[in-house]
Formats: structure tokens, C-alpha cells, sequence
């Protein structure tokens, strides 16, 4: 890993974290394409739209953090059962009500943006600004899918912003 000036015992620790973000996209894509397939009610051109755009954005994630882990110089995880292991989320049933699909991926944000927020920790000890980049373009992008989701969701009753 010379090429990248990179002190590899605090790359590993970047490394590790990357294949938990890796796994949390996985699961993340998987529901997205769950909630995309099984979306029905008034809801449904809205959210099955919406979620199309998210699992299209999740999918090319999913390699540019599989392809970072191997400019690293280590192996991204490639099994689900691993997936399942290592991920922050859970998977949803198929069942799941339009609104509560919703609700289910604002939490799914939560925890993909604490995971965001761990790698940048120590892609910062590591002095891995390639990372660093990539990441935060992530964190900006998912918090602003989070607003719009939670903006759909609002009560209009409540907010006073709807006529």
C-alpha cells in the first residue's frame, strides 16, 4: 500500500468499518427493493418511484464502498450471511404499510449516518482523505433523501405548511 502513504494498522481499523457500511448498503438496497415490489394503497406511484431512485443510488454505493475497501488493499465482505452479521439494520417484512416503510428507512438513516459519521472518525487517524470524500458526499446525499422522506411524511395538520 506504499502508493498511498497510508500507515496500515490505522487503514485496517477504516477498512473494517467500510465493510459494516458495505453490509448496511446491502441491506438497505434489499429493502429498498422489498418496499419498492410491495408499496401498494395511494401511496403507491409516489413511493414506488421514489424508492426505484433510492435502491439505483444504493446499488452504485454498494460498489464504490467494495471498490474503496480494494484501493485499500483489503477484501470487502461478499457473503450475505456476513451481511447479516455485520449490518446496523434489519431486514423489513414484505408486509409493511406505505407510511411505516417510510418511518422504517428515516430509522435506517439514522444508523447508516452514525456508521458515516465512524468511518470519517477514523478515516481522519488514518489521514485517508479518499475516504473522507467519499463518505461525506454520502453523508450530504442521505441527509437530504431523510429530509424529503420526513417532509412526505408530515401530518400537514400539524405543520401548517400545507393548503
Amino acid at each position: 500500500m506504499n502508493y498511498l502513504n497510508l500507515d496500515l494498522e490505522k487503514t485496517t481499523k477504516t477498512a473494517n468499518e467500510l465493510n459494516v457500511l458495505l453490509a448496511d448498503y446491502h441491506l438497505y438496497y434489499q429493502k429498498l427493493r422489498n418496499f419498492h415490489w410491495n408499496v401498494v394503497g395511494k401511496h403507491f406511484f409516489d413511493l414506488h418511484e421514489k424508492f426505484e431512485e433510492m435502491y439505483d443510488d444504493a446499488k452504485l454505493k454498494v460498489d464504490e464502498i467494495a471498490e474503496r475497501i480494494l484501493t485499500l488493499r483489503f477484501q470487502p465482505v461478499s457473503n450475505f450471511s456476513q451481511y447479516l452479521e455485520l449490518s446496523n439494520l434489519k431486514e423489513s417484512p414484505s408486509e409493511t404499510k406505505a407510511t411505516e416503510m417510510v418511518q422504517v428507512l428515516l430509522k435506517d438513516h439514522g444508523a447508516i449516518l452514525k456508521q458515516l459519521r465512524l468511518i470519517i472518525e477514523t478515516a481522519d487517524e488514518a489521514n485517508d482523505e479518499g475516504t473522507i470524500d467519499m463518505v461525506g458526499s454520502y453523508i450530504g446525499e442521505l441527509e437530504k433523501i431523510s429530509w424529503m422522506l420526513d417532509a412526505w411524511s408530515m401530518n400537514s395538520a400539524a405543520t401548517n405548511l400545507e393548503e
